[in-house]
């Protein structure tokens, strides 16, 4: 059988040049998506080199995102259902016809232009704003943003101390700023075996090792991480979205959440807790921060209440980091732009932000409810006013031939392969952001195509020879 063998320089560093060949390879589309590299033994005899060049060639090729490997299978040119984090978050034009059921994004509401618009007016009549607009500023943010966007979250049920929070560009920023203050490259984290694609992508930029640790419907499995830690060095720091796993929605039970802070104690490693995906009080559990304030940063953001387009964040951060984080944040930027900060803080002291959440939490029950309908006799999971919906597959049915038949049907939904941690194999599942269709007439449409891709008959495994 004939395999893919690339031309390597002559001089410079072996595997670096490997890893250079397949990028180069990916690029030209000589290597296509979802292809297959070589074996490393097969590959290392063509190319005269050792197997120990080949496989830090292909884990090099990993780490900047070109391929995947899978446990037992091989490694594998990253496609449209194992895209890096980036591909993942990047946002898509709408077309007319497709429901786009792949990003997590808040439901449509005309009232998020409106507000934004008469805030943006208030802001330009007001000379004291604009000339705050236009001067720098502290890095962790203008004092009296911070004291509103603390009693917002506490309104929310997020109490927070003004003096303990840095704004930030959203969410992801937050993580950001966490792994680079608090990790020095090289270093290991951990998440759960599925976690938010964002983190991925930020430990790989970072110089990072992720460690996927199991979870089963409690969250993470607290003796998993007590093992890793006792049988090898501790990880730096332990990435966790207790109140709903992105994909999977499962939330950390208490009595997990207690356990995580004593081993956190215990072994002297951070914890960064994720609350941007949303839920309302009642839904959510006793907040880490809460349980261990003195080692525990929380992220919080407007992307999932307000709009994704702002991007505005906040990172509520004990009281030794909040230097290292102010340093790191101004290395990156110096400090996140006033005007837009002014922007968000006026629309959530207002009553607009307050009649957007209640139609928020309501919009998002009933999405769930249509789901469990189309979707009754699956193993569905999800949080009750969550975005997101996980579905397991049916044995004998895979995720990247579903995927492929959806959207054939101008439906797009996201299989667990970005959501993967390590070269664990993905599980044969789906997640579908059903806050992100335009309508609940659009979701209905896409959920109807899903349940009758499902009912379905597999496809034959076997092959015309």
């Amino acid at each position: 059988m004939t395999i893919w063998v690339p031309q390597l320089a002559e001089s410079g560093i072996r595997y670096r040049n490997l890893a250079e060949a397949i990028a180069d390879a990916i690029r030209r589309g000589e290597l296509a998506p979802g292809a297959k590299l070589p074996p490393q033994r097969r590959l290392a005899d063509r190319l005269q080199v050792t197997v120990g060049t080949v496989t830090r060639a292909y884990a090099e090729a990993e780490r900047q995102g070109w391929v995947v490997a899978r446990v037992g299978s091989g490694t594998y040119v990253r496609g449209a259902e194992t895209s890096s984090g980036q591909d993942f978050l990047a946002s898509r034009p709408v077309e007319a016809g497709i429901v786009d059921l792949s990003l997590s994004l808040p439901p449509p509401h005309p009232m998020r232009a409106a507000t934004l618009g008469r805030v943006l007016r208030e802001m330009a009549d007001n000379d004291l704003v604009l000339q705050r607009a236009v001067e720098y500023q502290s890095d962790r943010g203008v004092a009296v943003h911070r004291e509103q966007l603390a009693a917002w979250m506490t309104e929310l049920g997020m109490p927070a101390d003004a003096e303990a929070l840095l704004v930030t560009q959203g969410g992801q920023h937050g993580i950001s700023l966490a792994l680079q203050a608090l990790v020095r490259p090289g270093e290991r984290i951990a998440a759960d075996v599925l976690t938010y694609p964002g983190l991925i992508s930020a430990a790989r930029q970072a110089h990072l090792k992720v460690l996927g640790i199991p979870m089963d419907d409690q969250g993470m499995d607290m003796d998993a991480l007590a093992r890793l830690c006792a049988q090898q060095q501790p990880p730096r720091l332990i990435y966790v979205t207790p109140d709903q796993n992105n994909p999977t929605g499962t939330p950390l039970s208490e009595s997990r959440r207690e356990r995580l802070v004593a081993l956190a104690r215990q072994y002297d490693f951070w914890i960064v807790e994720d609350g941007v995906q949303y839920l309302p009080k009642a839904e959510r559990g006793t907040p880490i921060y809460r349980l261990a304030p003195e080692r525990t940063l929380f992220i919080f953001s407007t992307s999932k209440v307000l709009a994704g387009g702002l991007r505005i964040g906040t990172l509520l951060a004990p009281g030794m980091t909040r230097e290292r984080l102010g340093a790191t944040l101004r290395a990156q930027n110096w400090m996140v732009p006033p005007l837009m900060v002014e922007a968000v803080c006026r629309w959530v002291s207002s009553d607009d932000s307050r009649v957007l959440l209640d139609w928020l939490i309501q919009e998002l029950g009933e999405r769930q409810k249509m789901a469990r309908d189309y979707l009754a006799g699956y193993a569905v999971s999800g949080r009750a006013h969550g975005n997101n919906l996980w579905l397991p597959l049916p044995e004998g049915l895979r995720s990247a031939e579903l995927l492929e038949a959806l959207a054939r049907r101008d439906i797009l939904v996201s299989s667990a392969e970005p959501f993967c941690v390590g070269s664990e194999p993905a599980p044969q599942a789906l997640r579908l952001c059903l806050s992100a269709a335009p309508s609940r007439e659009a979701l209905a449409r896409a959920l109807e195509t899903v349940a009758e891709l499902l009912a379905e008959p597999p496809a034959t495994p076997w092959r015309t020879l």
